[in-house]
C-alpha cells in the first residue's frame, strides 16, 4: 500500500514538473519587475518550440506605460521599428537573416525604454513567426495557454529621491521612518547619560557614608 502510494506522489511530481517545464517555455519580458518612472532594458526572451525554427517575433508596446526608444543589435538579425501618426515607437519586429532559431535554441533580443510615471504594468504582446509560415500569438491573460508577459510596476520612490538615466534611484529627504530611527537613537543616548550620571551620584553618595 505504502508503495503504491509513494508511486501514484512520485508521478504527480513529474507530471508538474513537466508542466512547469512547458508552462515557462513562453516568450517572456524580463525584468518581471520595474519602478514607475525609472529606465530599463528589457530582454525578450524566446524559445523554439518547433522543429520549424523560428525566423521572426514582433512585440508590440503599450505605450500609454512604457516608450522604448532603444534596441541591441543582434547578429543574424534585423529590426524594424514601427510607429504610429505622432512618431512614437509602437513596436519592433526581429527577422532572422540566416538560420533563426532551432527546436532547441533560445534568443535573447533587448531593448532600452523609460517606465510611464503612473504605469501599474507593462502588457507585452508578441508574435512568433516560424518557417513553415505558422504564428503563434502570445497575447492572452495570465494563466492561458498563450499569454501575453507582463511586467509589473512598482510605485515610484519617495518625494525628494531622483532616478538618473540608468535608473538609478538616488536618496533624498530622510523619510519618516529614518528620522524615527534617528530620534530613537538620539532618545537612548540621553537616557544613557542621564542613568550614567545617577550613577556617579549614588556611587559618591555611598562613599561619604
Amino acid at each position: 500500500m505504502f508503495k503504491k502510494f509513494m508511486l501514484t506522489v512520485s508521478s504527480m511530481m513529474i507530471a508538474s514538473m513537466l508542466l512547469v517545464g512547458i508552462a515557462s517555455a513562453h516568450v517572456t519580458v524580463y525584468p518581471k519587475e520595474a519602478t514607475q518612472g525609472s529606465y530599463e532594458v528589457f530582454t525578450v526572451r524566446v524559445p523554439s518550440e518547433k522543429d520549424s525554427p523560428t525566423m521572426k517575433v514582433e512585440v508590440k508596446f503599450p505605450i500609454d506605460s512604457v516608450a522604448v526608444s532603444r534596441f541591441e543589435p543582434k547578429a543574424g538579425w534585423k529590426y524594424d521599428i514601427a510607429k504610429d501618426a505622432a512618431g512614437k515607437i509602437t513596436g519592433v519586429t526581429w527577422t532572422a537573416t540566416s538560420d533563426g532559431l532551432g527546436a532547441t535554441e533560445f534568443g535573447d533580443f533587448s531593448m532600452q525604454g523609460k517606465v510611464a510615471d503612473n504605469a501599474t504594468q507593462i502588457i507585452w504582446k508578441a508574435y512568433q513567426t516560424y518557417k513553415d509560415g505558422s504564428v503563434v500569438e502570445w497575447v492572452g491573460a495570465n494563466g492561458s495557454d498563450k499569454p501575453a508577459s507582463v511586467t509589473t510596476v512598482k510605485a515610484k520612490a519617495a518625494a525628494g529621491a531622483t532616478t538618473d538615466s540608468h535608473g538609478n534611484v538616488t536618496a533624498g529627504t530622510a523619510s519618516a521612518g529614518d528620522s524615527s530611527e534617528s530620534n530613537t537613537s538620539l532618545y537612548l543616548s540621553i537616557a544613557a547619560v542621564v542613568l550614567g550620571a545617577l550613577a556617579l551620584i549614588v556611587s559618591l553618595v555611598r562613599k561619604r557614608k
